[in-house]
């Protein structure tokens, strides 16, 4: 009689930057998994991009191609790590050959949130001073805000979302402009001093969900990582990538996204603005959430015939020549 050797349970590493948020938003997913799979080992490495080591220059003079991803894509092709964490909205739409994002979380908020120095605490944005300084890293929060409050100024933040605060709270700005799901996983919902409308400012592609990437022809992992994934979401999340993807966009441009599912139907609404706020096209597209990218493409294709493709054209032109 034969006897069977069973193989030994996969260990199964898991890619994340170093950032506090990084690590609460890979432990989430890591905890997820493992109760799906209680006989799977799931290993946490991190790992420094240059997003996280650059943060006296602006996200938008650096170059957005993999700036919060690169290394971590590195260590999957190389074998060092089996899949990696993203905040979505830092995943590049184009992934390098050999990867393909495997599944999209459930969303939170993906709404931008004001946070206000104490002395501001009874004002709301369209109540905060004339000259108040406002801090954001965002050109596409910058573009939008500047449109409907011209008479803010604005000043560069980076470093992580501690830092920001402590900065804000030192008096180096009145206020700022961050993602509410990035204070919520943290647990500081209480900084939450508004959560600003859509009319105001459209969120981030991806922002609110986590984007998990891994090999393309790991079919074991790929299969796994179905347990987390949240359909919506995703359909959701690949309407605004194929929007952004079709107006060959990056992280740091100005284009802002809202998506809302009712039923079947999916409504995707964009903007493309100029970086002073000046020049600003949005539309609006629905169709059914099952040909999700084809709405973005369709989206981008309306903006572009109202002028966003020559809009971005001068921004990258100015990026490029490190204005």
């Amino acid at each position: 009689m034969t006897s069977v050797v069973s193989s030994p349970p996969r260990t199964i590493r898991i890619g994340s930057r170093k950032s506090q948020l990084a690590l609460v938003q890979t432990y989430w997913v890591q905890e997820q998994l493992q109760k799906s799979f209680p006989d799977i080992t799931f290993e946490v490495h991190t790992m420094s991009t240059q997003g996280d080591k650059i943060l006296d220059v602006a996200l938008a003079k650096i170059g957005d191609k993999g700036l919060f991803t690169k290394e971590l894509e590195v260590g999957m092709l190389n074998q060092e790590i089996d899949f990696a964490v993203h905040s979505l909205k830092d995943l590049p739409t184009h992934l390098p050959e050999g990867l393909t994002l495997a599944a999209i979380t459930e969303r939170e908020n993906p709404a931008d949130a004001l946070v206000v120095h104490e002395k501001h605490k009874d004002k709301q944005i369209d109540t905060l001073p004339e000259g108040a300084v406002i801090g954001t890293s965002s050109l596409r929060r910058l573009a939008q805000l500047r449109h409907h409050f011209p008479h803010f100024t604005f000043k560069d933040v980076r470093g992580n979302l501690i830092t920001r605060l402590a900065k804000l709270d030192a008096g180096e700005y009145d206020a700022l402009i961050l993602a509410a799901a990035g204070l919520e996983r943290l647990g500081m919902s209480e900084r939450i001093h508004q959560v600003l409308p859509k009319e105001i400012s459209l969120h981030a592609v991806g922002q609110g969900a986590l984007g998990i990437e891994c090999r393309a022809d790991d079919s074991e992992l790929l299969s796994l990582l179905k347990a987390i994934e949240h359909r919506q979401t995703r359909d959701r999340c690949l309407a605004e990538r194929s929007f952004l993807r079709s107006l060959e966009g990056g992280c740091q441009v100005p284009i802002g996204v809202n998506t809302e599912i009712s039923g079947e139907n999916l409504t995707l609404t964009g903007i493309v603005a100029s970086v002073d706020g000046q020049k600003f096209v949005k539309d609006t597209v629905t169709g059914i959430a099952n040909n999700a990218e084809a709405l973005g493409i369709e989206l981008a294709e309306l903006l572009r015939q109202q002028g966003a493709q020559e809009i971005l054209s001068e921004i990258f032109a100015v990026i490029q020549r490190g204005s």
